[in-house]
């Protein structure tokens, strides 16, 4: 049986009526670790005042031949209503009162009750059995004396000077030369066809045939197949070169390896690169950049704060894994299941985002999927609550301004109003988990700088 939220709504009211509630009986109480299973007693005359209720509601609403609506006696509605009614009896009073004995025995569930044993007859208690689970006890200890990686950060002069290099080649211009033949160093502006070698004769074989209408192929170039480069030297404008590309077991892309292919290149022309000078006049096309000396600066800066937030996410994520390796403790597996959900649901979405199809996403294994995220999403809960923890000891809160400059952040990439990403996000419960995400992001903070 699911408890839902619209049992509480429709049943608001009833809030007003727990002070006149009867005495609640709670027979039993077991506990296995963080699962906990209550039996719960409810008063007759509670149900019954509910019964009444109902009716009276019913009453007003059901329409019968030979009465006037609203005018059905409370005798016939009971006959021809009596399982609807206990139904609605049953979903105004069972979450009722276990979120009234839940928090009288001090619990916080975390998962919605598992309702059995369920009795219910007029003018007798209505009784049941909840399972849920509950939020673990976390006595974090250790965590002032956790120290982190502060490496020093450094980039050297030659890694600048790379690193110009590699914006030069992206600024590279490529010229025709005609009455030529291709040779190491050129660049032949090709079209491509390469289609498996006995394609299909291996059982599951589902590789598929390649196709470039235009691709530049650098002759002898590190990065270029050999084959390629054997194969097309000293062709000219306009040959076609027809060979077997054969690619080793270990090959980066995991389609190809330990496959043959037959390529068929068409050359269309010849060129040739010509890298811009390196000198102040080059540096005027990168930006607002008036010398090569700024650039190579403002590269030295870049570089230096990307792996400073890697080292520093780095030496987080240690900080993190020991803190959960000091304090272990009972995950609730409600937490750990949802925690699989929003992991599986941010990589369903970034395989959608690099051109997955819908069908494709239907036909994977999701229970192998779940299995494979069990792990990271136990240390994921286990994190959080830890942090979540040492941010009550340490009285760390988020501010309304740094809420605001999370939303507005948040408006400008789905291109909406701040009030429009507010309201959104407050209907569906989004706001207090992203106050929980600077709370949490600010704890780890406060951590790593403890440590140095």
């Amino acid at each position: 049986m699911s408890l839902t939220d619209t049992t509480e709504t429709r049943n608001s009211d009833a809030k007003t009526g727990d002070a006149k509630m009867g005495e609640v009986k709670t027979d039993e109480v077991k506990q296995d670790g963080v699962k906990r299973e209550i039996s719960v007693e409810v008063p007759a005359d509670e149900v019954a005042r509910e019964t009444e209720t109902l009716i009276q509601k019913y009453q007003k609403m059901t329409r019968l031949p030979g009465f006037r609506r609203g005018h059905v006696p409370a005798s016939i509605i009971r006959q021809r209503f009596k399982e609807d009614l206990k139904s609605d009896v049953v979903e105004a009073l069972v979450p009722r009162y276990f979120r009234k004995e839940a928090e009288r025995l001090g619990m916080i569930p975390v998962s919605q009750p598992r309702v059995t044993d369920l009795h219910i007859h007029d003018g007798e208690p209505l009784k049941f059995k909840a399972s849920f689970e509950i939020m673990p006890e976390i006595k974090v200890a250790g965590y002032k004396e956790l120290r982190a990686d502060h490496p020093q950060i450094e980039v050297k002069d030659e890694e600048v000077e790379e690193a110009l290099n590699n914006v030069r080649e992206q600024h590279a211009t490529f010229t025709a030369i005609e009455g030529s033949t291709l040779s190491d160093g050129d660049f032949a502006q090709s079209s491509m066809d390469g289609r498996p070698k006995d394609a299909g004769a291996k059982e599951n074989d589902k590789t598929k045939p390649v196709h470039m209408d235009e691709v530049l192929i650098e002759i002898g170039g590190k990065n270029t197949v050999p084959e390629f480069s054997a194969n097309l030297r000293g062709a000219s404008a306009g040959d076609t070169r027809e060979f077997e590309v054969l690619y080793p077991e270990d090959a980066q892309d995991k389609r190809l390896a330990g496959k043959t292919f037959i390529y068929t290149v068409k050359i269309h022309a010849i060129k040739q690169k010509n890298l811009p000078e390196l000198n102040d006049e080059f540096s005027k096309q990168l930006g607002e950049f008036t010398s090569l000396d700024q650039v190579r600066k403002q590269i030295r800066e870049n570089m230096l704060a990307e792996r400073k937030h890697t080292a520093e996410r780095e030496s987080k994520d240690k900080l993190v894994a020991e803190l959960v390796r000091r304090n272990d403790f009972e995950v609730p597996e409600s937490m750990i299941d949802r925690q699989i959900d929003l992991r599986l649901e941010r990589g369903l979405r970034a395989l959608a985002g690099q051109g997955m199809k819908m069908e494709d996403m239907k036909k994977m294994d999701l229970p192998r999927l779940r299995a494979g995220q069990r792990d990271q999403a136990v240390q994921d809960v286990k994190s959080s609550l830890l942090l979540e923890r040492i941010a009550e000891l340490e009285g760390i809160q988020v501010g309304d301004d740094e809420l605001n400059r999370e939303l507005d952040a948040l408006a400008q990439q789905t291109k909406q109003t701040p009030e429009a990403v507010r309201a959104r996000l407050t209907q569906d419960g989004g706001l207090d988990r992203i106050r929980n995400r600077i709370r949490s992001e600010k704890t780890l903070e406060f951590l790593y700088h403890q440590s140095a």
